[in-house]
């Protein structure tokens, strides 16, 4: 596991006050459910957070509290796991879905219904507050369990906005590097790969975005104004 393979400290920050959407944070949270060193990290903000809440309750903060405060936040936590080495896969029996991402899907992979939408991959949205993901035309937020077939490559795109994808079985490579389960990554439109599922399982990912995918091979590109992902 690389840093890359992790939130970015502001969106742990985010998260540790409470400030993301519901669609990203549950994207995070379930990166939480499967990574130690991130939920140190998350306890070691909302620790600060708290310090300095307590402070502004119970007596003006000094500018040299609030800067040592923000400069603890900077400070990115000493790393006490190994960054490299075998990543973690579901255990025999357990849910391949942790919490909270399961409540939101009502039950593990087996219920899924997916939907297929080009050879080898396949799609189900994922409900959240209250309402389904919403449909790709409209240029809103999505939520969606991706599976992606053994071996198979998608389709090469980039993204009109950010795509957040948390590996939950399986895994896949693509030009920014290997991604196992409990990775996490975040692109945007400075992005332009091509994810293919690793050749010993099927690649179960969560993802989120908040724009549609721009397909840009040479194929795709013709695609682009019939197809939506």
């Amino acid at each position: 596991m690389t840093p890359s393979h992790h939130p970015v400290r502001d969106l742990l920050l985010a998260y540790a006050a409470g400030t993301l959407p519901e669609a990203a944070g549950l994207a995070v949270a379930t990166h939480l459910a499967l990574c130690p060193l991130c939920r140190a990290e998350v306890r070691r903000l909302e620790a600060l957070g708290g310090t300095l809440l307590e402070q502004e309750t119970t007596a003006p903060v000094s500018d040299g509290l609030l800067d040592a405060i923000l400069a603890q936040i900077e400070e990115p936590a000493p790393l006490s796991l190994p960054l490299l080495g075998p990543k973690p896969r579901a255990s025999a029996g357990s849910p391949a879905l942790p919490e909270p991402l399961r409540s939101y899907v009502g039950g593990d992979l087996d219920g899924v219904q997916w939907k297929p939408v080009v050879r080898g991959l396949d799609e189900a949205p994922v409900r959240v507050g209250g309402a389904a993901a919403a449909d790709a035309a409209t240029g809103g937020t999505r939520v969606r369990l991706m599976r992606v077939r053994s071996g198979v490559a998608m389709p090469r795109h980039t993204h009109h906005g950010t795509e957040m994808t948390l590996v939950l079985a399986g895994g896949f490579s693509d030009q920014t590097g290997h991604y196992l389960r409990g990775d996490f990554t975040l692109t945007d439109t400075s992005v332009d790969h091509q994810p293919t599922a690793d050749p010993d399982g099927d690649c179960i990912c969560l993802a989120v975005t908040d724009a549609p995918l721009r397909l840009t091979g040479p194929l795709g590109r013709l695609l682009n104004p019939f197809v939506r992902f």
